[in-house]
């Protein structure tokens, strides 16, 4: 029996990709590398304009705080360090490079000096965290914070391949073409983290790649494959856990407050690469389609490659783009630059000719029909939740978990109405933060008022 969970829809799959195999990119003539690719602070360059780098070689450096380092993926010549907006409206310090063409590794880039089987954890943070490996199923949270922040309160490793989202097909792929570097990387963080179960959950859509992982953990009593249905949003950690264990994250919590770690099967790879060939996360796997490109495919692009030289890669334009999206159609973002840059969070570029979001060009008011309810995952009242977005209540937001929303879509897909229900969860949220960031700002003016009494 497939695991599963209550709510969430089925959808229009579109795996377009799933037998395209991953075709490795050149570097192009030139990347634009942001210095944040993560949650936490801004990386600070550690090179200049007119300098020469290596594949692999740091290029933004953390002095303090959350992040990760930043490495460049060519060799060439620094032209330019200038910001830019990023994939959320962010600006962002970009370093841009132009390649060389030769690819000339960095020297510091080589295997780690101990064998798998003597690695410690804190072996695994410093390589993890010296690799600049950013959660790559697009929340891009630091992963030696994640592990750092789980030790010796996890007694289950999961890591994720449902990839429930429309089109994406990068890690079906990864599991088909370089499943050693996924379980070898299970085998890594379960020997560190002293753990006795591993759990490689993978949808049902995905038969092939379940096959091959099923005969590469046949002997390994540590690794299970868990078949789980077919559903969006299946991938989402807190769904994912709750189908596999039946333990439920408290509002607010995370996968380490019920005894469970869960990273992306790219992320999983990332780390076995890092200690068998020194790499740093410099490049990754994206799926390229939309009805806008010529030959729809899966690349191992470096980071820094632009949306349109990696779509030039895949054939080029077969018609004018309306829309470009980074990640899924679900929960990724519309962009509107074309020269923006592949991220470690980019798990695909999609391109439509089509512009409108919906199937309704204009959203209309809700018909009380409970859908958007029956779908939520998250057990919470999406309808109420957009009414009071909508009239300003945000006190009522609050009270009701708008919190809680994960913002999958699934609501507003379902809405036979058309209500932008995700969108007014968002502007719900943004303002109960910066109401918090109020109070909290006001609570150490006061604080600091009292003390110089």
């Amino acid at each position: 029996m497939a695991f599963t969970f209550r709510g969430g829809v089925h959808l229009n799959e579109s795996k377009n990709t799933a037998a395209s195999a991953i075709r490795h990119m050149p570097a192009p003539a030139k990347v634009s590398i942001p210095l944040s690719q993560h949650i936490g602070a801004h990386c600070k360059p550690t090179v200049k304009v007119g300098d020469e780098v290596m594949r692999g070689q740091v290029i933004g450096a953390i002095d303090a705080g959350l992040g990760c380092p930043v490495h460049s993926s060519v060799s060439g010549k620094v032209k330019a360090i200038e910001e830019k907006y990023n994939a959320m409206g962010v600006k962002v310090a970009n370093i841009v490079i132009e390649s060389d063409g030769l690819n000339t590794l960095s020297p510091d880039v080589r295997p780690y000096e101990k064998e798998l089987e003597d690695i410690t954890f804190d072996d695994l943070i410093e390589v993890v965290k010296n690799a600049g490996i950013s959660g790559m199923g697009g929340a891009t949270f630091p992963t030696y914070a994640k592990i750092s922040s789980a030790r010796g309160k996890v007694d289950r490793l999961i890591v994720n391949c449902a990839e429930c989202e429309p089109y994406i097909t990068a890690n079906h792929r990864l599991l088909l073409e370089r499943p050693e570097s996924v379980i070898g990387g299970m085998k890594l963080m379960l020997k560190v983290f002293g753990l006795k179960q591993g759990d490689l959950a993978i949808e049902d859509n995905k038969r092939d790649a379940i096959k091959i992982a099923e005969g590469m953990t046949a002997e390994n009593d540590l690794i299970k494959v868990r078949v789980l249905k077919t559903k969006y949003p299946q991938g989402d950690e807190r769904q994912l856990i709750y189908a596999l264990t039946g333990r439920e994250i408290p509002a607010g919590g995370l996968p380490a407050d019920v005894g469970c770690i869960v990273f992306n099967a790219e992320t999983c790879s990332a780390i076995y690469n890092a200690f068998v060939t020194g790499m740093p996360l410099i490049e990754r796997v994206v799926t390229v389609d939309g009805d806008c490109v010529v030959n729809p495919s899966n690349v191992l692009a470096p980071i820094g490659t632009s949306y349109r030289d990696l779509v030039e890669f895949c054939g080029g334009f077969k018609a004018e783009p309306e829309k470009v999206v980074n990640g899924g159609p679900m929960m990724g973002a519309a962009q509107w630059d074309l020269d923006a840059p592949v991220t470690k969070g980019t798990s695909a570029i999609l391109v439509f000719s089509d512009p409108k979001p919906t199937r309704y060009e204009q959203p209309s008011a809700c018909i009380h029909c409970g859908r958007c309810v029956g779908v939520c995952q998250m057990h919470l009242m999406p309808n109420y939740l957009s009414m009071f977005s909508r009239a300003g209540k945000w006190d009522l937001c609050e009270k009701y978990n708008v919190m809680s929303c994960v913002e999958c879509g699934a609501c507003s897909y379902i809405c036979p109405g058309g209500v932008s229900i995700t969108a007014d969860n968002r502007v719900a949220k943004a303002k109960i933060n910066e109401k918090r960031r109020a109070q909290k700002a006001a609570q150490a003016a006061a604080a600091a008022q009292k003390e110089a009494k």
